[in-house]
């Protein structure tokens, strides 16, 4: 369904989804006060684990891996999640489906909120429904954005990309840094976690003030409905968006920010999250240089270029098509010097549980959609085809394969804005690892880098 600047100003009225009990989450156990405890005994850990295995070695790499974007090079620490290349990424040691099954749900809702995740990313424990209540609560308190950042958005061109506006305005928020602040006052590094812990929670309560601005400034009216203290972050985020009174989208928006949040270190958003975090920068502005990278092409926006591709097929070759016209159009892509956007992933060797979450999800809520349909067919040909072609070491669908199917048909269709949502999943990891990072005192990252006439020099004639 298409949601004109009309529709929009509909969604102002009260939102239909589920909100949490009023009662006051006050005497549950904060999220700051369980990392506060769980801080020293992971710093024994970490010292314990150098002490018996600092002089081991990963392995040895080789000058190809160099050239080729350090594909393999175990060289990070992460610890919200690690992928592994045959079951997918698993947070704190739990696959997706665990998540789904043990973290808490909304009242209604069906799929994980995301505020549990963020409570797993950090302590690698499940929160109650009383501590998930209290985030939610904690994030609507801190969501305004300050007047001059809502100025700023406000006075971007609606023909701005969105990731720009985006990236622009959470730079922005280091105006209110108390990590710099605290940084300029001469902190104890010691205490450097907890500065940043407020930011965070400050960076990733406003985003969707922040996304839901930039949304209705580029598609819509220019207005926004206010943060409701008693819903969800996803409830929030999904009514700023005008789409709070569908109960399904609801629920999507928090499969989608928990599946989307971490995917460990190496991926761009990630990495460049914490080496720019490594230099002491604030979460805004590291995770402001997260997002550049996730603006691009082989990161963030892979989903929009399925979506595209798979309209254009569905335009070329019609509505229900048979298989062996679907082949004959995948088979043209290849032939074309182009890739089938959404398989194959760096280092995944099986369908990515992310797809899988997301199919179950149209599944249960759309199974009669004709491309929700045809994007199964394709699940049914295509890995046969890549493998036939020799063109994947994974041919199977990835996490972009899906996502904006499931975000066309609920009518949010508006392509350019999908990788602003991934930005607002994305942020739950960067900022969790950003502070364990200076929780635990990680140094600046600085690898050693060789010309292609160092390589030369050095193994010439050996």
């Amino acid at each position: 369904m298409f949601v004109s600047r009309n529709a929009l100003r509909s969604t102002l009225r009260p939102s239909m989804a589920r909100t949490f009990a009023s009662t006051p989450a006050a005497h549950a156990q904060s999220l700051k006060d369980r990392m506060a405890e769980l801080i020293p005994k992971e710093i024994e850990e970490v010292k314990a684990v150098r002490a018996a295995y600092g002089n081991k070695s990963f392995g040895e790499y080789t000058v190809d891996q160099a050239y080729g974007g350090m594909r393999g090079i175990k060289g990070l620490i992460w610890e919200g999640s690690v992928l592994d290349a045959d079951e997918g990424i698993r947070f704190r040691g739990k696959t997706i489906p665990e998540c789904q099954a043990e973290l808490p749900k909304a009242p209604g809702g069906s799929e994980p909120l995301p505020e549990g995740l963020f409570w797993l990313l950090l302590t690698g424990e499940v929160p109650t429904q009383e501590q998930v209540q209290g985030l939610s609560q904690e994030w609507a308190a801190r969501a305004a954005i300050p007047k001059f950042v809502e100025e700023l958005i406000d006075r971007c061109p609606n023909t701005l990309h969105p990731m720009s506006q985006f990236s622009l305005a959470v730079t922005a928020l280091n105006h209110d840094s108390a990590f710099a602040k605290a940084y300029s006052n001469g902190v104890h590094k010691k205490e450097y976690w907890k500065t940043t812990f407020d930011d965070s929670m400050d960076l990733i309560a406003k985003l969707p003030n922040i996304a839901g601005r930039i949304f209705r400034n580029v598609y819509g009216d220019g207005k926004l409905p206010a943060i409701d203290a008693n819903k969800d972050y996803s409830a929030n985020l999904a009514t700023l968006l005008g789409f709070g009174e569908s109960k399904e989208f609801v629920d999507l928006m928090r499969l989608y920010i928990t599946i989307h949040s971490d995917h460990e270190g190496g991926n761009v958003s990630a990495h460049t999250g914490h080496l720019v975090g490594s230099a002491l920068s604030d979460p805004f502005l590291s995770f402001a240089a997260s997002l550049n990278g996730l603006a691009g092409p082989l990161h963030g926006l892979a989903n929009q270029e399925v979506l595209r591709w798979v309209q254009k097929m569905r335009a070329q070759i019609g509505e229900g098509a048979s298989d062996d016209k679907v082949a004959e159009y995948v088979w043209s892509t290849l032939k074309s010097g182009q890739v089938v956007p959404g398989y194959g992933h760096a280092v995944l060797r099986k369908t990515d549980p992310r797809y899988t979450a997301q199919r179950e999800f149209a599944l249960k809520h759309l199974p009669e959609d004709p491309l929700f349909k045809l994007v199964g067919q394709i699940y049914k040909i295509v890995p046969d085809i890549l493998l036939e072609a020799g063109k994947a070491k994974n041919p199977w669908p990835n996490v972009d394969a899906h996502s904006g199917v499931l975000l066309t048909y609920y009518g949010l269709h508006h392509q350019d804005f999908y990788t602003v949502l991934f930005g607002v999943s994305r942020a739950f990891g960067v900022v969790s690892q950003l502070i364990w990072d200076r929780a635990l005192g990680m140094p600046l990252e600085r690898p050693k880098s060789y010309s292609t006439a160092a390589i030369k020099k050095m193994f010439e004639g050996k």
